[in-house]
């Protein structure tokens, strides 16, 4: 049996055969409920909210983000280790993305076009690395998985934008880099580290041997948390609304 600590992820089946477990593990759960997190926290802000509207954004997002983001990320090297095949994820990536396009123009028209125009090109060019890697960074990282979702979970509501969604856009720009700034280096432990050997000596005379379960802990501890917070504080700003 994997040993936790050895998972490309600390959320992953650690399977790796194709099945059940492994289409879990594509979808990231915690940092899909993440970012889903932040369409509802948009939407919650909006002056007049709709619970389907709501419903509505957060499957697309779901789709294009949740699955189809995540089927291309597997994609380029494995780093989750599934064994879906190649022309799964292929098929998922361009179904998913497909139907939350279409949902959008669908709902939206001309009005949330430019929604669905900037989403659809944010994920496959982060995805992809499209124009050299231009968006595949930090603060392209923050705008497409953070601001986005919440200006769009707002503005579909009524097809306005306001100064409540702005700031909220910018909490989740932040709040990103540092989900990004976490999530980096647990990933380079987990997936390209081989070895770990180090130790804390404290003023007090006290000592700690360093290994990659020390280093992981605080990384992945502070991601589960922020994960489950934005979670809650999106479900009662919904149901402060309904």
């Amino acid at each position: 049996m994997t040993r936790a600590v050895d998972r490309p992820a600390f959320y992953a089946g650690g399977a790796g055969t194709g099945g059940v477990r492994d289409w879990v593990t594509l979808l990231h759960p915690p940092y899909t409920a993440w970012h889903l997190s932040y369409v509802a926290i948009g939407a919650a802000l909006a002056p007049h909210f709709t619970a389907w509207r709501l419903g509505g954004t957060l499957a697309a997002f779901f789709l294009a983000v949740g699955v189809g983001a995540h089927a291309l990320d597997e994609l380029a090297g494995r780093p989750l280790q599934t064994g879906i095949p190649a022309a799964a994820l292929v098929s998922a990536a361009g179904v998913s993305i497909a139907a939350a396009v279409v949902a959008g123009l669908l709902y939206g028209g001309l009005r949330l076009l430019p929604f669905v125009v900037v989403g659809a090109v944010l994920v496959l060019a982060y995805n992809l690395e499209l124009g050299r890697g231009i968006l595949h960074n930090g603060v392209g990282f923050a705008l497409g998985w953070g601001a986005f979702p919440v200006l769009t979970g707002y503005y579909a509501q009524d097809f306005r934008l306001g100064t409540a969604a702005v700031l909220a856009a910018a909490a989740a720009f932040f709040l990103s880099l540092g989900q990004r700034a976490l999530s980096l280096p647990a990933r380079t432990l987990r997936r390209r580290t081989q070895a770990v050997h180090g130790r804390i000596v404290y003023l007090d005379g006290g000592q700690v041997d360093v290994d990659r379960n020390v280093l992981l802990g605080p990384l992945e501890g502070a991601l589960r948390a922020v994960a489950g917070g934005l979670v809650m504080l999106a479900a009662a700003m919904v149901a402060s609304r309904l």
